[in-house]
């Protein structure tokens, strides 16, 4: 164990350590020991605990301690070339998801959940409901995959069609919508724009429902094409970040008409 740290806990539960102590701890944690910004925070949280719940015991307003600052870091962005070769080798619907994902700047979970009424080709944009931080926000539907994803729409609402027939065509709503609007949760602007293949239980209500499809299948996939893509390039693609993939809207080129900065 850390000298300093065997040092601190033996003597906090004998009342000697305050909010002095914690400080220079802390500080000695940044400064002398290098550690990351997210050890230094686990640190304090821990130290927050001990004393508050642990100790009993009520601690002022702890200030002057030396923070660890995060670095920098940039970005991991395919070039057009790059995204290109990957999405090539995407087959079916997931090629339509990875289109979606850079030229619409959607993340993974957004893009599976994205629902049919939240696309407006009218507008040429998509509303991004409940997204990162539970907030609601617009982004562009690419003019290159109107024409694409309207086909795909049609192929599924045959497949929601058919559902109805044999008594099924549930969805899940969120935030108890399902008890405010009594039919909405079988109706067509209701459904995900990307079902899964079977329909399933939903664990919470035993209701079958048709599922979105499974981001884990979306990830697969485009593992499976970027390693399919390696052997054009010869050498080993950039690793795949999501969110920094939402980025890469220089790929405007080939799937858009106009830059878009997601926040």
């Amino acid at each position: 164990m850390d000298p300093a740290l065997h040092s601190f806990s033996s003597q906090a539960s004998s009342q000697r350590n305050g909010e002095r102590e914690i400080t220079e701890f802390l500080t000695h944690l940044a400064a002398e020991k290098n550690v990351a910004a997210s050890t230094q925070n686990q640190a304090f949280a821990a130290l927050l605990f001990l004393y508050q719940q642990v100790l009993a015991r009520k601690l002022d307003f702890i200030d002057n301690v030396q923070r660890v600052k995060r670095p920098a870091k940039l970005p991991v962005v395919f070039t057009p070339q790059e995204a290109q070769a990957v999405l090539a080798h995407l087959k079916g619907d997931y090629r339509l998801m990875g289109e979606l994902l850079y030229g619409a700047g959607l993340r993974l979970m957004e893009c599976v959940r994205l629902r049919v009424k939240d696309i407006d080709f009218g507008y040429g944009h998509i509303t991004v409901r409940d997204g990162k931080g539970l907030r609601d926000r617009i982004t562009i539907l690419p003019e290159r995959l109107r024409q694409p994803l309207q086909r795909h729409l049609e192929r599924i609402q045959q497949i929601h069609q058919r559902d109805l027939a044999n008594g099924n065509g549930h969805v899940y709503l969120p935030f108890a919508l399902d008890r405010k609007y009594g039919k909405a949760n079988r109706s067509w602007p209701w459904q995900y724009v990307f079902p899964g293949e079977k329909l399933s239980n939903d664990p919470r209500s035993g209701e079958k429902r048709r599922h979105h499809v499974m981001e884990n299948n979306l990830q697969k996939a485009v593992k499976t094409a970027k390693l399919e893509a390696v052997i054009l390039f010869g050498t080993p693609l950039p690793h795949i970040c999501w969110k920094t993939g939402r980025i890469s809207v220089q790929f405007k080129s080939y799937l858009g008409t106009r830059t878009f900065r997601p926040r």
